[in-house]
């Protein structure tokens, strides 16, 4: 890593992960593989933002570590990159056991609960769905129609406008929003 950390994938250790080393990995991965419309591709930095935020519209009741889960949800992308879900099911245990231990390390690493909870995992499922539906018909050329049978219709109101960023500024908003974040959690921890 840039930071100089060397992360063993086979057995990733806490201490070799470092937010910044996140930060930049995930500013770089694209999104759909790159093929999304704009002078930038949609990174996953720019999109476990967009996740995170909408986790909070839907249950403004989050407490700052579930946000941080949330924002950190892909992380393990910095490493492995963004791979599509039907290349990911070919892959199939194997990729899903070293996606899982590098979430482990990572939260781990961040004091965050080792294996996201049930109820959480739902939510951030359903954020990152309905984040889906947005690039899909915003930035990936799929219908609404499409969108709504792959990953179902956005609730009712729900708008944004998606404008890729360049690298630095997804970075930027990614690493801003975790010091946010790391913040309320250090407040909350003391109270």
């Amino acid at each position: 890593m840039l930071s100089g950390r060397r992360l063993d994938l086979a057995h990733p250790s806490p201490v070799d992960v470092e937010i910044e080393d996140i930060a930049h990995g995930l500013a770089r991965v694209a999104r759909w593989n790159g093929q999304t419309r704009g002078g930038h591709a949609f990174s996953v930095a720019e999109h476990s933002v967009i996740v995170e935020s909408i986790c909070r519209e839907l249950n403004p009741d989050l407490t700052p570590r579930d946000c941080l889960t949330a924002l950190l949800h892909d992380s393990p992308e910095y490493v492995i990159g963004d791979m599509i879900s039907p290349f990911k099911a070919l892959l199939g245990e194997s990729y899903k056991s070293i996606e899982a231990r590098l979430q482990e390390a990572i939260h781990i690493r961040f004091e965050l609960v080792p294996v996201t909870p049930q109820r959480l995992k739902k939510l951030i499922k359903r954020a990152d769905l309905i984040c889906a539906w947005f690039e899909a018909v915003q930035l990936a050329g799929f219908s609404e129609e499409e969108s709504n049978k792959l990953f179902g219709k956005p609730p009712e109101g729900m708008h944004m406008k998606l404008k890729p960023l360049a690298v630095p500024e997804a970075q930027e908003a990614f690493l801003a929003r975790y010091n946010q974040l790391h913040h309320d959690f250090e407040m909350s921890q003391r109270r």
